[in-house]
């Protein structure tokens, strides 16, 4: 019931904001905490607009570096034969829409407003033809997909009345941390008439999180540490079986 409360209250004040701009949004919350047994969660987005129009939600994780290879089969075993690196992928990527985008949203505005893993502005770091390019690009979506680190699926953005929307991201529990950015977009006759913008960040927290960095910044001496309790344990094991 509490729960409920705060999301009417959250709701309430969305629709009093709007009166006074197109669109209002915002989060659940504004930060994931990944501990040790974290196993995934989800954020409720929620907002209200100023008259009639459709709303896009784009989640979007930091982007980075992502080399994609390819496989080829000789003297019976698969190795590795070719890879291409991409630049400006995003590590995580979520859509979800009030409607069927193709009902109301130009593939012209699609692509400048990169809406759908289709018109992601990924670029390859070489040139190869065009067809190579695809396939590699491809190849590089599906192992998103397959991580669920994307989603071809649009996901739902519901209406309560006129005015007021909300929609819910799931997270999986290999969601890279780093800054990521939802943007909301209420669109009418064919234009973005609003935008907003929210930052949310992941991160890690707690022992893990220490661990974590300890490893990343004195990675010669976590490996010392980790062969040393390796073979402690591997000699304390041994001693125990002899008795």
């Amino acid at each position: 019931m509490i729960r409920a409360f705060v999301v009417a209250l959250l709701f309430t004040m969305c629709a009093a904001g709007a009166r006074a701009q197109a669109l209002v949004a915002d989060l659940s919350s504004h930060l994931i905490a990944i501990t040790t047994g974290f196993s995934g969660t989800e954020l409720l987005l929620f907002g209200a607009t100023e008259g009639e129009g459709d709303v896009v939600v784009i989640v979007r994780g930091p982007d980075g570096d992502t080399t994609v290879r390819r496989k080829s089969r000789v003297a019976g075993i698969w190795i590795n034969r070719d890879e291409l690196r991409f630049s400006g992928a995003p590590s995580f990527y979520r859509l979800a829409a009030s409607r069927p985008l193709a009902d109301f949203l130009p593939n012209a505005l699609r692509q400048r407003h990169q809406i759908g893993v289709d018109f992601l502005r990924i670029q390859p770091t070489r040139q190869l033809n065009s067809e190579e390019t695809a396939a590699f690009r491809a190849g590089m979506i599906r192992n998103k997909e397959t991580l669920k680190l994307y989603d071809k699926e649009v996901g739902r953005v519901s209406f309560l009345g006129n005015r007021l929307f909300r929609t819910r991201i799931l997270f999986p529990a290999n969601v890279p941390t780093g800054n990521y950015t939802v943007e909301v977009l209420l669109v009418r006759d064919g234009q973005v008439i609003a935008a907003q913008t929210t930052p949310m960040f992941v991160s890690k927290v707690g022992v893990g999180a220490d661990i974590y960095d300890f490893a990343h910044d004195y990675a010669a001496l976590y490996g010392i540490i980790a062969i040393l309790f390796a073979v402690g344990a591997g000699w304390g094991a041994g001693v125990v079986f002899r008795k």
